[in-house]
């Protein structure tokens, strides 16, 4: 799969529409119950750029970006600004913000993960886009420091330690991310006159699995 690791501008994506949805197959039997299924683990995004353009400048800036991913032919990063971090929206990332596993004195490897909790049930979304700079870990209380403790891989979400946590100690990150995604059009259709008057083009965006 084609994928350029560049960030849509984000001056162009704030203020754009959008959000997860999910896949729920409905089967109502003869007797009016339902039974409800998903094929689908994880909730999948869409956003629509069109609605953030506010001039003729971010125009040609997302044509040039359109093309330069061929339309739908490479994915892309995008920043979703009403989900963008492990922390609250309020406050800044820290290395205590999520739990992404245990140590077991063999491991080395971790996926850096966001879980989404809801009374007693919750939802574990995988982190595969990291912002470069901003993965902060902790093992147990103990803040670890990049480049010494460990390495990030800002392409797949994998946290990678010098050496082993130990057997059952936590292991917590906080981070930025994007959003791995792609055009989901082929075609962006632009009158300028229409524009200015105050219609803007529809450019779909979906959210790709890596």
């Amino acid at each position: 799969m084609g994928f350029h690791e560049i960030r849509f501008p984000a001056n162009l994506s704030f203020g754009s529409v959008g959000g997860p949805e999910r896949l729920t197959e409905i089967v109502t039997l003869a007797s009016g119950h339902e039974e409800r299924n998903s094929p689908w683990a994880q909730a999948r995004r869409r956003y629509d750029a069109g609605v953030a353009l506010r001039s003729l400048e971010d125009i040609e800036a997302l044509i040039a970006f359109f093309e330069a991913r061929q339309g739908q032919l490479y994915g892309f990063r995008w920043k979703d600004w009403a989900d963008f971090k492990s922390s609250r929206a309020g406050a800044a990332p820290a290395f205590d913000d999520q739990r992404i596993g245990v140590g077991d004195d063999a491991t080395v490897a971790f996926q850096l993960v966001k879980t989404y909790r809801s009374g007693a049930f919750e939802a574990v979304r995988p982190i595969v886009k990291p912002v470069r700079g901003s993965v902060r870990m902790g093992l147990g209380d103990v803040e670890m420091r990049e480049g010494v403790h460990y390495e990030v891989d800002e392409t797949t979400g994998i946290v990678t330690f010098s050496e082993p946590p130990n057997m059952g100690v936590p292991v917590t990150a906080g981070y930025e991310f994007d959003v791995p995604v792609r055009f989901d059009t082929d075609r962006i259709q632009v009158s300028l006159a229409s524009f200015q008057a105050g219609e803007v083009p529809n450019v779909p965006v979906v959210e790709v699995r890596l």
